[in-house]
């Protein structure tokens, strides 16, 4: 797994937080090895330490309804499935026919995969297919940074009171602070701006891994 996402931490303590989580079953382990023969874009898969953390955080709140935007080769995904049971499903987003494809493999796999609904295509546009009355538990943005904002204002609404909205590379390789950050980093700079004044949610940003904001959606 790609240890520069873990904002501030020295190998060694990388390998110690890794050693402290549960270890990645059979099928994780095959997630891994087909993303990392994907090449530079591996770096887009979540760390294992968060993914456990999602599966936990989705457990602790009861969710059943999750939506994703970015699917990648799906080890978040795989990470939702496990949290929302048997009777829960994923509705996940993603442009990419080759990297689903990988993913699904993995969902097949783990035995979760008739709890994923996989959305191909911009995720502005295919969000629109979801049901209008469907209420979502918790909601994980992890896309194109510029989208961001877009997402966000796509799902508060939709998600239930007490639900949480999380995001992903929140610190964006610690770009958020720079002078001159690029238009990804700028982005996400906008973001965790809007996201601090919205007063429809409280949140805290962590420094897990890339940054990660949690959301807690307020009663209307």
């Amino acid at each position: 797994m790609d240890l520069d996402k873990r904002i501030g931490l020295s190998p060694q303590l990388t390998s110690y937080v890794v050693a402290q989580a549960e270890p990645p079953t059979p099928a994780q382990q095959r997630l891994v090895e087909a993303t990392l023969a994907l090449g530079g874009v591996a770096e887009m898969q979540v760390p294992h330490e968060q993914a456990v953390f999602l599966t936990l955080l989705t457990q602790a709140i009861g969710a059943k309804t999750v939506v994703e935007i970015g699917t990648f080769t799906g080890y978040s995904t795989l990470a939702f499935a496990r949290g929302v049971g048997a009777d829960g499903v994923v509705h996940t987003f993603d442009v990419s026919q080759d990297w689903t494809a990988v993913a699904r493999q993995a969902w097949q796999e783990a035995g979760v995969a008739d709890r994923v609904r996989q959305h191909l295509g911009p995720a502005a546009e295919t969000l629109k297919s979801l049901p209008g009355d469907l209420v979502i538990d918790l909601a994980f943005i992890d896309a194109d940074k510029v989208g961001y904002l877009g997402y966000w204002e796509a799902l508060v609404p939709r998600i239930r009171p007490g639900g949480l909205i999380l995001a992903d590379n929140v610190l964006y390789a610690g770009e958020v602070v720079d002078e001159h950050p690029s238009r990804n980093g700028q982005a996400i700079r906008e973001f965790n701006a809007h996201v601090r004044a919205d007063d429809r949610v409280e949140s805290v940003l962590l420094t897990l891994a890339d940054g990660l904001t949690i959301a807690r959606r307020l009663s209307n």
